[in-house]
């Protein structure tokens, strides 16, 4: 009988050991990590840097893209533990330099659609990398040369790579630093001849906060 009472009693410190060493996913899905049917939202400041270059009478001109400081939006689904879909909105104006003066301004629309795979979901510090697309619309144009409007195409379409970290502040807050790399391009023209074409391609370094739901 006492036997039976020893080996009872290890058995049940046995599962008491396994139940609390076991991590918290298998025992059921907490609400401190990510997971699969999350959403997430971030709002980020960020700071567009173009990596311009151009062809043609363009690059005679010495044309670049300045830098420009805006607001980011984006949303992200988690539709696995580790594999995300994510939707970036944001807009910003950008001036346009040359080696002969300012050419103006003009606005960039470029929402972007990555598919994402996070690392460590279940900790305090989440890594993901990103690849997708990235559409691009050139709107209000205010680019202008020797008194003449310079004309530019006003869409192209690129890829997009990105890295990120998330780091928990909460159960439902975050704090989150984003790289991304964007391929855009435009044509341009000045009274119907061809420019050539600027290449804004810029890096984006964002930072900012986040919430699940």
């Amino acid at each position: 009988m006492q036997k039976a009472i020893k080996r009872t009693a290890a058995t049940a410190a046995l599962m008491g050991v396994v139940f609390f060493a076991t991590p918290a996913s298998a025992a059921g899905t907490p609400d401190t990590g990510i997971y699969g049917g999350d959403w997430l939202v971030r709002l980020r400041a960020i700071s567009i840097m173009p990596d311009a270059r151009s062809s043609d009478t363009l690059n005679v001109l010495g044309t670049n893209v300045n830098n420009a400081i805006v607001p980011e939006l984006d949303f992200t689904y988690m539709a696995t533990n580790n594999i995300g879909v994510e939707l970036i909105l944001g807009t910003s104006r950008n001036q346009v330099t040359s080696n002969i003066g300012a050419l103006g301004g003009v606005g960039v629309l470029p929402p972007t659609l990555l598919l994402q795979y996070h690392f460590n979901n279940a900790g305090k510090v989440r890594p993901y990398v990103g690849a997708g697309i990235n559409y691009t619309l050139f709107y209000n144009n205010g680019l202008h040369a020797g008194g003449q409007s310079v004309g530019i195409e006003n869409h192209s379409w690129g890829p997009a790579l990105q890295f990120g970290i998330d780091f928990q502040v909460t159960k439902k807050m975050f704090v989150n630093v984003d790289v991304k790399k964007i391929w855009m391009h435009t044509d341009a023209t000045l009274g119907g001849t061809p420019l050539g074409t600027l290449h804004i391609d810029p890096i984006i370094v964002g930072l900012g906060v986040g919430m699940k739901f």
